[in-house]
């Protein structure tokens, strides 16, 4: 079914509100490299909480969820259950980053550690975005809109990253921010529609649940199951979801640009609220199109084209526009914000290092040019992915984010929790974390996970108990290393661990929060809880 005049309408009136949005933004232009990268760092609770919403809906949720859901692999909402991990930043992290007022993560680092440490964790970080989220948002990106639209998927990739590309790199962060606020009102608006009226064409909720069987329905399998063992989905995705949450400069980046500890903590408790979302509006819809096909309703050939299939065989005239900018929505916010964090870190972190006499006008110069070149490597990247991917779009981001993540969590984690932890500490676990990352990925490209040798046994390791042993490793090479080295002096650690924190810092940090701030995280966490239990099969 072609899209009709009023999906178009519908579809050029979003994108007319987006660039009008985008132009606004752009028309005030960033007077220095605070108000490109970080807004000027006045961004309301709101904003912030719906941007790191938007940020984290991407392609790996608008498309890869869905086909989650429709292919029976319900575990993966682990996933999705890391709301409370978000708590985290604005309770733990953020208060140790804002008071040592940089702009990156790996700034962070080279504050607690050396220059080393920052050096690895830029280059790693620009590597690991084009890897896990430039190049699979702009392949979901050329699905969603190929499906819709009726183009080819490489003009639709190539569509995807140019509109993306241009508002970013004009506007800066405060351009991606505002997007992704309209953004998210447009996505859950869109995703809603789609699953109401799914449940409506499948009879309810108790016939879906009916149709579909208990394996549709559970979370949760044991210790030995091949693929999604509970231990691995909750204890590694722990470690994967701190990493994502807690230290990556795509998350990260949207609390900096608060105007004090307290908003910027707001923020990241508004977004952990709206993450419980997704289990309802993408993977849901999954089952939905799974049962769908089931009665001869819907076809699809495999899980990655499962909501474009939805939108497009689904809803009527008019609501189809809607739910496709929805999906437009998810991708370009998504995609924004990781040539935003990459151009960021770029220019900060490595450029500036290297000429720290620079003008503040070229380094917004630099910032611009680096999304470019962060846009074309990730396309280039494209062809790899869906190679590595195997169809499921969903299940690959996990795997590969889950060898990346122990180190750089454990490092962050002990940093902040234990004074003694060193530099060459902090340094070894990191080039271990990238050999063995290699290692892996190189594994799983050469054998598959099949064969007897070494390398074909580690690549058949799953990867979410991979991510727990990994962890483990580099938390004892960490304290093996530190404490073999010299332990740094309490002058060069203050303030930045809780055991280095002066009496007037414990002391702000107590008048940043509130009873509203305590009660809106403990019933947080209860949802999560009651989600979990529901989902038992």
């Amino acid at each position: 079914m072609a899209f009709e005049t009023l999906d178009w309408v519908v579809l050029v009136a979003y994108f007319a509100v987006l660039l009008g949005v985008a132009y606004w933004v752009i028309s005030q232009k960033s007077k220095n490299t605070e108000d490109y990268f970080l807004a000027g760092r006045n961004m309301g609770w709101f904003v912030i909480g719906a941007s790191i919403f938007a940020s984290n809906i991407g392609s790996e949720h608008v498309v890869g969820l869905a086909g989650t859901g429709a292919a029976g692999n319900m575990p993966l909402a682990h996933y999705e259950l890391h709301a409370w991990i978000v708590l985290l930043l604005g309770w733990l992290f953020l208060p140790f980053y804002m008071r040592s007022g940089v702009y990156t993560m790996p700034e962070f680092l080279e504050k607690r550690f050396d220059s080393r440490s920052r050096w690895f964790l830029s280059i790693f970080s620009i590597l690991g975005y084009i890897l896990t989220k430039v190049s699979v948002t702009i392949y979901a990106g050329g699905i969603v809109i190929s499906n819709l639209l009726n183009l080819d998927f490489t003009t639709s990739a190539l569509l995807t990253v140019l509109v993306t590309g241009i508002y970013t790199i004009l506007g800066g962060m405060k351009a991606v921010v505002y997007t992704e606020a309209i953004q998210t009102v447009i996505l859950i608006i869109g995703a809603f529609i789609i699953t109401i009226l799914g449940l409506n064409a499948v009879g309810g909720w108790t016939e879906l649940k009916m149709a579909a069987g208990s394996s549709h329905f559970n979370m949760w399998r044991p210790p030995s199951d091949p693929d999604f063992p509970w231990t691995g989905m909750v204890i590694g995705g722990t470690i994967v979801g701190i990493w994502y949450w807690c230290t990556d400069q795509y998350i990260v980046q949207r609390t900096l640009s608060a105007a004090n500890i307290q908003v910027g903590r707001r923020g990241a408790i508004f977004g952990a609220y709206l993450k419980i979302l997704p289990i309802f509006i993408f993977l849901v819809p999954g089952i939905i199109a799974f049962v769908l096909k089931q009665q001869g309703v819907l076809t699809y050939e495999k899980s990655d084209e499962v909501f474009p299939a939805l939108v497009t065989y689904l809803l009527p005239a008019g609501l189809r526009g809607l739910v496709a900018a929805g999906l437009m929505a998810a991708l370009m916010s998504s995609l924004a914000s990781v040539f935003n964090s990459s151009s960021t870190i770029f220019t900060v972190d490595i450029f500036k290092k290297l000429y720290p006499e620079s003008s503040e006008k070229k380094l917004l110069r630099i910032g611009k040019l680096a999304t470019v070149g962060v846009m074309i490597v990730g396309f280039l990247w494209v062809p790899f992915l869906e190679a590595l991917s195997k169809g499921t779009l969903y299940q690959y981001l996990q795997s590969v984010q889950a060898y990346i993540a122990p180190p750089i969590t454990a490092v962050f984690l002990m940093g902040i929790l234990w004074k003694r932890m060193t530099s060459q500490g902090a340094i070894s676990v990191l080039l271990l974390g990238v050999v063995l990352a290699a290692v892996r990925i190189t594994a799983e490209l050469t054998t598959g996970g099949e064969g007897s040798g070494m390398m074909a046994q580690f690549a058949s390791i799953n990867f979410a108990h991979l991510a727990i042993w990994l962890f483990l490793l580099y938390v004892i090479v960490g304290v093996i290393v530190s404490l073999m080295t010299t332990a740094p002096t309490e002058a060069s650690i203050a303030g930045l661990t809780f055991a280095t924190l002066t009496p007037e810092q414990k002391a702000s940090a107590k008048n940043s929060y509130n009873i509203i701030d305590i009660v809106a995280s403990l019933f947080l966490i209860l949802a999560v809880i009651g989600v979990m239990v529901y989902f038992t099969g």
